[in-house]
């Protein structure tokens, strides 16, 4: 009995050896390729193992040394929903600077507290849901409808645009190492979803073929060109399929045809919406095995614990639950989840770098570069502090925390609302009161009037935060899903200041706006000498708005969205035609057109030449346009160009942004932008051909400050 509990404490030894050497050869190997090693994990596990692993909260295998991991993690403008972070403006705040260098750096920065965050929770064991390295954004939808709650997540209406703020992102998330990934990016809602919030689990997208290819899908195939880890797909159907279950969406399309390597993950709870809301299976073990049979990798939710069901009925093969393990694996690898710190590029990164004065500084510089000033009547901004003895801020977002963060948002020990941004710039000598005024909605009291009378300028903040506009069940004081039914602000607030003006008649109104969507203000304007649209500004919110205000720096902010006069513009909600939608469609007047924001400076276009006045297919189109700027502040101009088509119809845009560059000119001087652009830019679907074509012929490009602005035009043609 002695001699038999060494020899199984031997045995016991010798096999735990042979299995460590046996992992280390093969995929705990680091030298091997993350494809390798994927292969050599999978053919380990049993198919109960392999389809733990398709679940967003995937298990521990202990025998091979697999830890748990939990896929869900968010980071739409910061990392969310998990404490400490740097708090950037929201994504359609973002699409406002027209920046996509900025983007670049903010997302860089981002993935630098990601990764801080990562590796302190892993000291701590905490392997909990928001610690992990996949991140499901960005939110690359088309902000087709201004009623969509969950377009502040988006960046706006077009789908250049969007396009390249997306790929500026998705970079610096997933950063530059060759055989690292910094963190994973997901772009989502795959594909055409953009509302209604409250129908989001059921409804069914009937786009036509052009407006499928024109509008909805090119940011996600920028987005895959460009090397994105991750798409995820979205609750609704689309052309009648579900689109976590649909092989022409997620099998022909994504990966045949656009050549998508990365995994796929089901919105969370999607796959349960195929058989109990979309009805087009029976039970779970027929919705698991048609997303699984369509190519859903991975599953946010529950369905795909009946996958080894479904193969144990023949629904599916284990040969396509290896195929959906294998890109899910390959991430894993390519993120170093199963490696030690000390072969991660980023070992040395300190949890000091969360919420650093450098990630601040870039949180107020977007914070600055987002705001767009909408009114500026009689030069009343900026203000002077000199000039004022008494100041009144006023309004039901001045104060408000909400007003800052939009949603899927993080926190932050710095976060400066409007009214404390004022206040701390403001000198000791300077007075300032304050006063809610009103409440965000309803048949709130108004009171306050008094200060007012007593100040030389009353700043009032207004509009909306996420308690109102959002997700479907997150935005508490909505009664639409998240959603809006009209643009216009809530009457109470509107009353607020008509109420304020008849009261002061000639005292100088400077109105903030905070909101994540197209804001029809044309019911306050008459009350208003001065209104900036702030969205959801960030940490950094208040100091950036108090400096716009008293002349520290000049708003530069362009419109992502076309700002209509009334939602009686609108075709119905539930129409995913994209006729009479977005500025390239829209034939009516606009309040504020898809491009616009003033400026303190004023700009002269002075002159604009291309390189050549007739290309061939497959040329660029290099463009040189001088600007002068007459003022005596410095001002940056975000110079839009525009063009029409040779041919006409209705699936046809009236006119397409094509490129876009930020100068900032220097008083009295005069500068030039140098803007590139593809001529793939300039191409179309035809349905004939079944793919992308550039229309032979003339094309005029419209160069100016905003899709309606036009400075000047220059002709081309395109052979």
């Amino acid at each position: 009995m002695f001699m038999k509990i060494p020899i199984l404490i031997l045995v016991t030894l010798l096999q735990t050896a042979l299995v460590a050497q046996d992992t280390a050869w093969r995929f705990m190997d680091v030298s091997l390729s993350p494809n390798l090693r994927a292969l050599d994990l999978s053919s380990r596990l049993t198919l109960t193992e392999k389809c733990s692993l398709l679940m967003y909260n995937s298990p521990s295998v202990s025998r091979l040394g697999v830890a748990g991991y939990n896929w869900w993690n968010e980071c739409l403008h910061g990392v969310a929903r998990a404490g400490k972070a740097t708090v950037f403006p929201q994504a359609i705040g973002l699409a406002a600077t027209f920046d996509t260098e900025l983007i670049f750096q903010v997302a860089d920065a981002i993935s630098t507290e990601a990764r801080a965050k990562y590796m302190a929770a892993r000291r701590k064991d905490n392997l909990s849901q928001y610690t992990g390295l996949t991140f499901w954004t960005p939110n690359v939808n088309i902000f087709r409808d201004p009623r969509w709650g969950r377009g502040q997540e988006t960046y706006g209406e077009d789908p250049l645009l969007t396009s390249l703020m997306g790929v500026a992102f998705v970079k610096g998330l997933q950063g530059d190492d060759d055989s690292h990934l910094k963190t994973a990016a997901c772009a989502k809602h795959f594909i055409v979803h953009s509302g209604p919030e409250a129908g989001r689990h059921h409804f069914n997208a009937d786009p036509t073929e052009a407006d499928f290819y024109n509008t909805y899908t090119p940011a996600f195939k920028a987005l895959v060109e460009a090397g994105i880890e991750s798409v995820m797909c979205a609750y609704n159907r689309t052309w009648d399929e579900p689109c976590c279950g649909s092989s022409p969406l997620l099998h022909d399309l994504l990966r045949t045809k656009w050549g998508f390597k990365g995994h796929i993950v089901s919105d969370c709870w999607a796959l349960d919406d195929m058989w109990l809301r979309h009805q087009v299976v029976n039970s779970e073990i027929e919705a698991a095995a048609l997303a699984a049979r369509a190519g859903t990798n991975l599953n946010c939710g529950s369905i795909y614990h009946f996958l080894p069901e479904a193969v144990e009925k023949g629904l599916i093969t284990e040969a396509t639950v290896d195929t959906l393990l294998q890109p899910v694996l390959i991430t894993r690898f390519k993120l170093g989840l199963f490696d030690p710190d000390s072969v991660s590029p980023w070992r040395n990164l300190s949890p000091d770098t969360v919420n650093c004065l450098i990630h601040r500084q870039l949180a107020y510089k977007a914070a600055l570069e987002s705001c767009i000033l909408l009114q500026n009547t009689n030069h009343v901004l900026p203000l002077d502090e000199s000039k004022l003895k008494n100041i009144f801020i006023t309004g039901p977002t001045a104060a408000e925390v909400d007003a800052l963060l939009g949603n899927y948002n993080g926190f932050s020990g710095n976060l400066v609302t409007i009214l404390e941004g004022i206040t701390n710039r403001l000198d000791p000598g300077t007075m300032a009161d304050y006063s809610r005024g009103c409440l965000l909605s309803g048949d709130s009291v108004f009171h306050g009037f008094w200060q007012a009378g007593f100040s030389d300028v009353v700043i009032v903040s207004m509009g909306y935060t996420r308690l109102v506009e959002g997700e479907d069940g997150d935005a508490m004081l909505s009664n639409h899903g998240g959603d809006r039914i009209d643009l216009g602000l809530p009457g109470n607030q509107i009353e607020f200041l008509h109420r304020m003006r008849k009261t002061y008649p000639l005292k100088p109104i400077i109105v903030v706006i905070t909101g994540g969507s197209a804001i029809d203000i044309s019911s306050i304007q008459p009350y208003a000498d001065a209104i900036l649209l702030a969205w959801y500004p960030g940490e950094q919110g208040g100091n950036a708005i108090a400096d716009l205000l008293f002349g520290e720096a000049n708003p530069s902010g362009k419109l992502p969205v076309t700002i209509y006069k009334s939602v009686d513009d609108l075709p119905p909600y539930e129409d995913y035609s994209m006729k009479s939608r977005t500025y390239r469609y829209f034939s009516g007047k606009a309040l504020f057109p898809f491009g616009f924001g003033l400026s303190y400076a004023d700009f002269n276009y002075e002159s604009a030449l291309t390189d050549q006045t007739v290309y061939s297919q497959g040329e660029n189109i290099h463009l040189t346009v001088k600007l002068k700027n007459t003022s005596k502040v410095v001002g940056t101009e975000v110079v839009q160009v525009y063009c029409d088509y040779p041919v006409s119809g209705e699936s046809i845009p009236k006119k397409s942004l094509v490129a876009f560059a930020r100068i900032e000119v220097l008083p009295d001087s005069l500068q030039s932008a140098d803007l590139l652009i593809p001529m793939d830019n300039f191409k179309l679907w035809d349905s004939q051909l079944n793919d992308y074509q550039i229309a032979k012929g003339t094309y005029h490009l419209y160069i100016g400050s905003s899709s309606q602005d036009v400075q000047m035009t220059k002709t081309i043609e395109i052979r």
